[in-house]
């Protein structure tokens, strides 16, 4: 699984009022991590926002910023009563624990010592790194939440990358987290999310200017790049594509699924008898007419028709234009004159 963002409906460690119509706007765009704090808007409000979020089928996170210890466990009590899917802060794992035991809640703590409202991160490096070792050390906690960006520290990444080593479970990076070098420097550390609230509402991650909808799709896009998520590939006109060669029986590789290929070939007269021992094959025209011939019967396929040839079936392809243009798709290992000895076998295709 690849980093994973997680927007929060919240600036200045509170859900907003507007969240609806933030969560909306996130669903549209396709964000499948969604938060809240545990304050801000009552419980039946945070309830709504929870059932919208699972009823698109995205995962619903619960942050706590309770600081004392009776608060913290009315938190996790609430995150059981809106029955979200992670709960997220909170330092106090074995008063937790117990309340959300046989919930399906996910918990991921703080390490660390959290002080103040917004939190703040304080202590060293090695402390923060064996707090966490120490809360990821109990069953009942699947991960921590690191307020990574919060922490009065010269060297981030360097802590980040310090808990996740101690941890051994997945971390969770919070906390002021308001461009893509910093997204990019969290990804590089090994952690499994982040999560941004105030940054993309506010407009600090593409300036002010910008409005929500596009602060939201420039992180998701940004995530996309470090995940491996966008595509290298346009589109492509075929009568460009065909334009590009003239010669005939010679298919070139125009693309590529998993292990089929997308061949282009032009056909002039007849090619020969064959068949191939282990690979089927698609003819799809896209000019001109062909003619396929088998041992029992003969198929015309016309424009915009294809056939399917299964791999050891004999058969024959002719034009019955002086020039037809053919789409293939067949495995990459596929030589056009399968079993058949001829001149114009193909071994290496040129790509267009």
């Amino acid at each position: 699984m690849g980093l994973r963002f997680i927007f929060m409906l919240t600036r200045d460690d509170r859900t907003v009022e507007d969240a609806i119509d933030h969560l909306a706007t996130a669903l549209s765009l396709g964000v499948r991590h969604i938060g809240f704090k545990d304050i801000g808007l009552p419980i039946p409000a945070l309830k709504e926002l929870n059932q919208m979020i699972k009823a698109k089928g995205a995962t619903s996170y619960l942050e706590v910023v309770s600081l004392d210890r009776e608060s913290e466990i009315r938190s996790a009590k609430a995150a059981v009563d809106i029955g979200v899917d992670v709960l997220l802060g909170g330092t106090r794992v074995e008063d937790v624990l117990p309340v959300i035991a046989g919930s399906a809640i996910d918990y991921f703590p703080f390490p660390g010592h959290i002080t103040g409202h917004p939190s703040v991160l304080e202590g060293t490096i090695d402390e923060i790194a064996e707090s966490a070792r120490t809360l990821a050390s109990h069953d009942g906690v699947h991960g921590l939440d690191l307020l990574a960006y919060r922490a009065q520290l010269p060297d981030i990444p360097a802590l980040i990358t310090a808990v996740c080593k101690a941890a051994g479970k997945p971390v969770i990076v919070a906390g002021s987290i308001a461009d893509k070098d910093r997204i990019a420097a969290v990804h590089k550390t090994g952690a499994a999310g982040f999560t941004i609230g105030t940054a993309a509402l506010d407009g600090a991650y593409l300036g002010s200017s910008e409005p929500v909808e596009a602060q939201l799709a420039a992180i998701v896009r940004d995530v996309a790049a470090l995940n491996g998520h966008l595509s290298p590939f346009g589109k492509k006109s075929l009568d460009l594509a065909f334009g590009g060669f003239s010669d005939c029986w010679a298919p070139r590789v125009a693309g590529q699924v998993n292990n089929m290929q997308i061949k282009l070939a032009k056909f002039q007269g007849a090619f020969t008898w064959h068949f191939h021992e282990k690979e089927d094959e698609l003819f799809l025209v896209h000019r001109g007419r062909l003619l396929m011939r088998f041992r029992d019967r003969e198929e015309i396929v016309e424009e915009g028709e294809f056939i399917v040839v299964p791999h050891g079936v004999e058969h024959c392809p002719v034009a019955l234009t002086d020039i037809c243009e053919v789409v293939l798709l067949e495995p990459a290992s596929t030589v056009n004159t399968g079993t058949a000895e001829d001149e114009r076998r193909r071994e290496v295709l040129e790509s267009i």
